[in-house]
């Protein structure tokens, strides 16, 4: 790939080569605010046609409500002058429009701000939808239109999503549920932690968070848009123009704007730097090298010219990346720096690359990043702290997420409990994230593995091994581990959920099934290293009288230390531990910080739920 100056303009070509994942879902597409129903993104037309609700979502596409409430893609246009519309009368409301029941003439809708019916062909009207001010369905109605059989079922389109009453108005359910509308344009925050997924919007008026535990909806997150935004919004006052896109790392800033321009100041806005040329379209993201953040990569919302670029001092010059990237506007890139792996989504798909973050070079080839996933435009695209896994965030669909494919030519040990990277420890559980494992020895002792796919392989770590590093081979690739006597990690699924039952019925606690005052809790964790009586590795552990774990274990509830009535082995497991404690009989109520310690060693911190 041939390296030129910034905003030079180049002939494409599409490549050839895909990357395959396995994908999977995170979260749902519908949010809870608290109205009748879940809601969604903006439904701006609704219409019945030939017997079936079809809409126009607020991005153009259109959806056919079929048998058994399913969401299809529609593509016939909405049947807007089969309404019958009433111009002619005095509306309840300024400019509201009104439309006809045809199943009886003296039946009337009307719909603005509020939705307002009449039964006298619009001498007198009843507001259906405001309470103390408020609409109940959370935004200005759009459109509405009445079923063309039942004068009593109506749809409305709002801000919000879709909303239907088979009463009149008397009362309202939404019809929002697995509808395809859910416009994510940025990921603000993995889960980790305390924390889950904290997502903006397109048309809601700050953040979303799936929270670990959640199940059903999206709620309102720790953000308000004054946050999600204010570094635009301050950066627009500071330069003196619209600001699109923003970053800051330490004391770098870095600015784009909607007509192109690139700004970047090292100094926390004392002094800038700036582009001097025009992208040909507005900036619409910047990743920055939190260790490194004179390392940057800028994208252009364009369709042709350059869309990716690479700075590696500050914003001083800046590299071309786009080179055979297929067509499609650029929204956001990330990036591994130490593989030099760049992912980068666009409105045509997400595509990655290999470039060196450390000096000026060329890259390789775009590769288009497939799997089972949803043909949709990608907004966004993330990796976490270890870089082993990648999250997108698709138009309309919400975030998925896999393991990040430039693992599988830089493959990494991390935890099997959390994906961080952590030291190993006796017994520990290590995913190998980025191939299958043939072969594992350490020294002349064999390390069992216990899972093995194409792209990730699970092993144990010999409960006799000791020092302060674990040397590692695998197949024919030799590694070397920081290895503790303990490295504790409470398991945790990809949203993180972490693995907490109830130690009497065995359920999962989250959201829906909070830990309460008394109750007998078991945490099932990994890395709390060797036991008594000791255990062979690559066995599961007994399922009576399971070893005890030969370091202390403490458990901390918000930094308030528990007693532990059980630190083992995991009956029935290879390399899960599990400790048992009882939940104070006073507690705040609500979500509780809670972690591990095993020895001198802390693990994870994540959330527990707790009621009273």
């Amino acid at each position: 790939m041939t390296v030129i100056s910034l905003f030079g303009l180049l002939t494409l070509t599409i490549a050839s080569a895909q990357t395959t994942l396995d994908w999977r879902k995170l979260g749902s597409t519908s949010f809870d605010l608290g109205l009748p129903g879940l809601a969604s993104g903006a439904v701006i037309q609704v219409a019945y046609t030939e017997g079936s609700v079809t809409i126009e979502t607020g991005d153009g596409r259109r959806f056919i409500l079929g048998d058994g409430e399913k969401w299809a893609t529609g593509q016939a246009g909405l049947d807007q002058q089969a309404k019958r519309w009433r111009n002619e009368l005095t509306a309840p409301e300024s400019g509201a429009r009104m439309v006809e029941a045809e199943t009886n003439a003296a039946r009337l809708y009307a719909f603005g701000n509020h939705a307002w019916r009449s039964d006298d062909a619009g001498a007198s009207w009843r507001n259906l939808t405001e309470i103390q001010g408020q609409s109940i369905l959370g935004a200005a109605i759009l459109d509405l239109a009445v079923s063309p059989n039942d004068g009593d079922e109506i749809v409305a389109a709002t801000g919000t999503g879709l909303w239907r009453s088979l009463d009149g108005g008397l009362t309202w359910d939404g019809l929002n549920q697995n509808l395809p509308n859910f416009s994510v344009r940025r990921i603000h925050r993995l889960p980790e932690g305390m924390s889950g997924l904290e997502v903006e919007v397109s048309g809601f008026d700050g953040t979303l968070a799936w929270q670990p535990g959640e199940k059903s909806a999206w709620r309102p997150g720790a953000r308000s848009a004054a946050v999600a935004g204010a570094l635009r919004t301050r950066l627009s006052g500071m330069l003196g123009i619209p600001i699109t896109a923003a970053a800051a790392e330490g004391d770098f800033l870095y600015a784009g704007s909607g007509d192109g321009r690139v700004f970047v100041s090292p100094d926390g806005g004392r002094s800038w730097r700036a582009a001097a040329q025009n992208a040909g379209g507005p900036i619409t993201g910047f990743a920055v090298d939190s260790n490194e953040p004179n390392t940057a990569i800028a994208t252009v919302a364009a369709d042709r010219s350059s869309r990716v670029w690479r700075t590696l001092n500050g914003g001083l010059n800046w590299d071309d990346l786009s080179s055979d990237l297929p067509a499609g506007r650029a929204y956001n890139a990330a990036f591994d720096a130490a593989s030099g792996a760049t992912y980068v989504a666009t409105s045509s798909g997400l595509f990655w690359t290999k470039a060196d973050l450390r000096a000026r070079g060329p890259a390789t080839a775009w590769e288009r990043v497939a799997g089972n996933l949803p043909e949709a435009p990608v907004y966004d695209v993330q990796l976490n702290r270890s870089s082993t896994q990648i999250f997108v965030a698709l138009d309309g669909h919400g975030i998925f997420a896999a393991n990040a494919p430039h693992r599988r030519t830089d493959p990494r040990f991390v935890s099997a409990a959390d994906y961080s990277t952590r030291a190993a420890a006796p017994g520990s559980l290590l995913s190998f994230v980025g191939g299958p494992i043939r072969q594992a020895r350490t020294g002349d002792r064999v390390v069992p593995i216990l899972a093995s796919s194409p792209d990730e392989a699970q092993v144990q770590v010999p409960f006799e091994v000791q020092g302060t590093a674990l040397p590692l081979l695998i197949d024919r690739l030799n590694v070397r581990l920081p290895l503790e006597q303990t490295a504790p990690a409470i398991f945790v699924d990809r949203d993180g959920t972490p693995m907490i039952i109830d130690a009497d019925s065995g359920v999962l606690l989250d959201a829906a099934a909070p830990a309460r005052p008394g109750m007998r809790i078991q945490i099932l964790a990994t890395g709390l290293g060797r036991v008594t009586p000791a255990w062979p590795t690559g066995v599961a552990a007994p399922l009576t009288n399971a070893p005890r774990v030969a370091a202390p274990v403490r458990v901390f509830l918000d930094r308030l230390p528990l007693t532990v009535t059980k630190a083992t082995l995991a009956p029935g497991y290879v390399g899960f531990y599990v400790i048992e404690f009882e939940v104070p009989s006073i507690v705040n109520a609500g979500p509780a910080e809670i972690y591990i310690e095993a020895g001198t060693r802390a693990s994870n911190r994540t959330r527990l739920i707790v009621l009273p």
